[in-house]
């Protein structure tokens, strides 16, 4: 049961209308509003209780971005969550191959290493009971239609994961739209190995598809930001079977994590060559995300940083 859910970055786009969808349910009885900023997560808050009419919205200041901001909430989390969805991320805002103080480019510590620190240490510390539920994406094993490639790692090995991670692997070629899958694959394969490791809670990887309204594009170069943001998401892309509604991308959330049928270590999501519509297992589109030693190593990889 997803009495009790905590959601990052849920103070807007996804992670808002996830948070909407959950309180409608009624075995939901509280959700975690885990955000970084405290203003804009009381007026989520807010906006949330006059929608659903429920006052079950709780607000604990959390950025992923900063590994010890991560710790202190979950020291002053005051019960235990049935649910994690990690559900913050982006292309890294205007400086996405910043290092932070933990060594990993800034794109991958709000798409990656704050969710893991979250992830051990809910664990570490009994407070985690059912579900982690990480948000990642069809770019993780590439998109044709958007230009998106997959990813081709050398050998995938440790090393080559702790390059992606610190973005050494990119040398000069850093395209954050296209580092930014890679980084996907990555936590989709620390997700699958974390499944083996604790087979007591649920692992998912679920992208919410192509979906329009969320701030994801915003700090891209102008002219890729106009193409995807104003152009493509609301205009060509919906008729390609390339993006949904903001309210269907957060309804795969909310579906996935009360779904039985779905298999803890795996990633879901559309159909080859679309972003909208069914979900469905991915390592049939692309076999090395069904690779245990990738696994283990993206695994590794990302806890060498902490």
């Amino acid at each position: 049961m997803n009495k009790i859910v905590m959601i990052t970055g849920a103070n807007t786009g996804i992670g808002k209308d996830t948070a909407r969808q959950l309180a409608l349910k009624n075995e939901t009885q509280k959700i975690y509003l885990a955000c970084r900023n405290r203003a804009k997560a009381e007026a989520a808050k807010k906006d949330l209780e006059e929608i659903t009419g429920r006052k079950i919205f709780e607000i604990i200041i959390l950025d992923v971005s900063d590994t010890d901001s991560v710790k202190k909430a979950v020291n002053h989390l005051k019960e235990p969550i049935d649910t994690i969805i990690l559900n913050a991320g982006g292309v890294g805002g205007k400086t996405p191959r910043a290092l932070t103080k933990d060594g990993v480019t800034t794109i991958t510590a709000i798409n990656l290493l704050g969710h893991v620190v979250l992830v051990n240490e809910l664990l570490k510390s009994n407070k985690l009971k059912e579900t982690v539920l990480f948000a990642s994406s069809e770019a993780a094993r590439g998109i044709k239609k958007t230009g998106m490639k997959r990813p081709e790692l050398k050998n995938s090995s440790v090393e080559d994961f702790i390059g992606v991670f610190n973005g050494e692997y990119f040398g000069n070629d850093f395209d954050a739209l296209q580092v930014y899958g890679v980084i996907k694959y990555g936590g989709t394969l620390w997700m699958s190995a974390m499944a083996r490791k604790y087979p007591h809670i649920k692992f998912l990887s679920i992208s919410p598809g192509g979906t329009r309204g969320t701030e994801g594009f915003d700090n891209l170069p102008f002219l890729q930001k106009i193409m995807f943001k104003y152009i493509g998401m609301p205009i060509f892309m919906p008729l390609m079977g390339l993006s949904h509604s903001l309210p269907k991308g957060a309804k795969r959330f909310v579906d996935s994590i009360s779904n039985p049928s779905l298999k803890s270590g795996n990633f879901y999501a559309s159909k080859e060559n679309v972003l909208t519509g069914p979900i469905m297992e991915q390592s049939v589109i692309f076999q090395d995300l069904k690779n245990e030693q990738y696994q283990e190593n993206a695994y590794t990889a990302i806890q060498s940083f902490i």
